[in-house]
């Protein structure tokens, strides 16, 4: 092959990297571009000349915001995204983003440059102070313990072959972030480009539960007097929402959904218990756990003596974390809504069953008594000289009633009050607590369906944590019409119920002015949205919400504007 043709056959480092992700599946590649990405930023021109098919590449000014995005479009979607931070320090900022998605199993295909090798004498060496200041001896090493696999890429004609085995195991079962590092003199040289379009060479990898374990498991329930299910991380799929919620009704089995971060079963639906586990755990004598990292608080709940318990979900153990030690008489591996649709199957009806009929009247009379002293909770909420989180929460709800709404919970509107009856209608932030979750998650969700309702609500703290200026920007610049909550109570809540929780009659709980919650003066957060143009409103009245919340309503469906709303909420 001649040189000039060898040329015509090759493309840069970077610009085969950027076009395989396309061909693996990837929409988004969210960029906070540095020194580091004169190779990425050639590589986009390069292809795009050539009429190479590209992921859309956006500006995302901070890392945090771009990892939330992800998160949020792989919510949405099932489909992991690409994230590009500028060497160390981007991917530093990086980090909390990798903490949640590894906690809650959600992929992505996390990237940041690495400073150049060479000081000289090869195209991309160093050429400005930072390329020695930015150098680490295991640059990896900020988000390895939050990845399934890391790598440095070592040659350019790499490129194509480690993205597909990048996205490929990080959308293996059970699901979760990967990182690559990439030496800008690699991504200057050369690549073959002939075949950067071909299908994948590396397949991801996904199981089901054993069939043996599924029959064991259904024998079990069916022959339970007193099962109870605790859900946390939703059902895996829409069919999955459905098949539990055909199970549970036809056995008669209630569901409790503990500290969820995603709803697995209408909040109204008959067998839907609420969050509280007593009195159902204490009572049980068979338990299934779908997916929960922690399905209930050790310290306070206590099974029954012989009650036996089903782990279920990705990876029913949670073998990343080192200390975890729920029982776990029984465990079915694999994808949640394979494992729901598996025991569906196997457990049939149990016909004619005065036994199950009266388990099943029981249970449903005690949730509808759960939800309605929920409902009268918050309506009580509203008689205070501040409103309460709860009443916020039940106006939402009626706000969004019947429409294709999506809501995200940070430390924000509780679950409770509310009425959700669908898969995906409901988030909660990740159990690994990395804040400011709930804002650049809604802004990737709403990229994924611009047609949808997103609500991102948070306490005062957790807006401030979402890096909210550039959030707001990437809202402006990318069209997309969020809806944002702050439930402002000036201080760290969580903190203060924590210090009450442990030390109820302590001196802590005797001050006036408990130390290291407050967040007095308080922000004025309508004006921080209003600097990108969003619409912005302030609450301080129960009776002015519902009006407020028609209007912002109103501001992201029709005229497609961002809105915040700030409302002043009692402690």
């Amino acid at each position: 092959m001649s040189e000039a043709r060898a040329d015509r056959a090759a493309i840069t480092a970077g610009g085969a990297l950027l076009a395989r992700l396309k061909a693996v599946g990837v929409d988004y590649i969210f960029a906070n571009s540095g020194t580091d990405f004169p190779p990425i930023i050639e590589g986009l021109a390069e292809a795009a000349a050539a009429d190479i098919a590209l992921p859309r590449a956006v500006v995302i000014p901070h890392e945090h915001a771009a990892m939330g995005m992800a998160h949020g479009y792989y919510l949405a979607t099932g489909r992991a995204q690409a994230v590009m931070a500028h060497t160390n320090v981007g991917l530093a900022n990086c980090a909390i983003g990798a903490i949640n998605m590894a906690t809650e199993r959600v992929p992505v295909l996390l990237f940041s440059g690495r400073t150049p090798t060479l000081e000289q004498g090869r195209l991309g060496a160093r050429t400005v102070p930072i390329g020695w200041g930015q150098e680490m001896r295991d640059q990896a090493a900020l988000v390895r313990e939050a990845t399934k696999w890391d790598y440095e890429l070592r040659f350019p004609e790499q490129a194509p072959e480690v993205v597909d085995r990048a996205y490929a195991i990080a959308s293996s079962t059970p699901r979760g972030p990967v990182y690559v590092s990439l030496p800008r003199e690699v991504l200057c040289g050369p690549c073959p480009s002939d075949a950067l379009g071909q299908p994948p060479r590396a397949a991801a990898v996904g199981f089901a539960p054993l069939a043996a374990a599924l029959r064991q498991a259904a024998e079990w329930l069916a022959g339970a007097k007193r099962p109870v299910i605790v859900s946390q991380r939703g059902a895996g799929s829409p069919e999955g929402f459905a098949a539990l919620a055909s199970l549970v009704e036809c056995w008669g089995i209630p569901v409790v959904q503990y500290w969820v971060t995603e709803i697995a079963l209408a909040t109204d639906h008959p067998m839907a218990v609420g969050s509280e586990p007593e009195p159902w755990l204490g009572e049980a004598d068979v338990v299934l756990v779908l997916d929960c990292l922690a399905p209930w608080s050790p310290e306070v709940n206590r099974l029954a003596p012989g009650c036996r318990v089903i782990q279920a979900g990705p990876d029913p153990l949670y073998s990343r974390f080192p200390v975890r030690h729920f029982p776990a008489d029984l465990s079915l591996a694999g994808e949640l809504d394979e494992v729901i649709l598996g025991l569906r199957a196997a457990m049939g009806s149990p016909g004619r069953s005065d036994a199950v009929d009266a388990r099943r009247a029981r249970v449903a009379g005690s949730a509808e008594q759960i939800r309605v002293a929920a409902r009268l909770a918050a309506e009580r909420g509203r008689e205070g000289e501040l409103m309460t989180k709860a009443w916020v929460s039940l106006c939402l709800s009626r706000a969004i009633e019947g429409r294709d709404a999506t809501v995200l919970s940070e430390l924000g509107c509780p679950m409770e009050p509310m009425t959700l009856r669908t898969a995906g209608s409901w988030y909660q932030e990740p159990h690994s607590g990395g804040l400011g979750w709930s804002a650049p998650c809604a802004l990737g969700m709403q990229l994924a369906q611009p047609g949808r309702i997103i609500v991102a609500t948070m306490g005062d703290g957790s807006y401030m944590f979402a890096n909210p200026v550039a959030c707001h920007q990437i809202a402006e610049a990318l069209d997309l019409p969020v809806l944002m909550l702050v439930l402002n109570n000036h201080e760290w809540g969580a903190v203060r119920k924590s210090v009450l929780g442990t030390y109820p009659d302590g001196y802590a709980s005797r001050v006036n002015r408990m130390p290291l919650v407050s967040l007095d003066p308080a922000p004025d957060f309508t004006q921080v949205a209003a600097a990108s143009r969003a619409w912005t409103a302030k609450v301080e009245s129960a009776a002015e919400l519902p009006g407020v919340l028609a209007a912002a309503i109103e501001q992201v469906t029709s005229v497609r504007r961002q809105a915040l709303v700030e409302i002043r909420v009692a402690p």
